[in-house]
């Protein structure tokens, strides 16, 4: 199963951790507090854990293409809610 991770720097890591897993709880199963959240989404399985200087998500999907897609949706999603900071999605394959 293929995964990548991203280090987001941004001082409101539990707050998009927190808008992101409530946008997604109505359609997936989802389980966070303001330090740690998981989602399974159809395309696979995002994990975030926020401290104070960035938000660390972990993304794992079926394949290579279901991965690139749970990467560009998750932080599509969260660039939304922060639309007031320039946030860097740097992703890093696992090996």
């Amino acid at each position: 199963m293929p995964t990548s991770r991203a280090d987001v720097a941004t001082e409101n890591a539990s707050r998009y951790l927190q808008q992101l897993c409530k946008h997604w709880a109505h359609k997936f199963p989802v389980e966070f507090d303001p330090h740690h959240g998981a989602i399974q989404l159809s395309l696979g399985r995002t994990v975030m854990d926020a401290d104070d200087k960035a938000l660390h998500i972990a993304v794992a999907a079926d394949d290579a293409a279901s991965l690139e897609r749970l990467e560009a949706v998750v932080a599509d999603h969260i660039k939304r809610f922060a639309f007031c900071e320039e946030l860097t999605f740097d992703w890093q394959k696992a090996a």
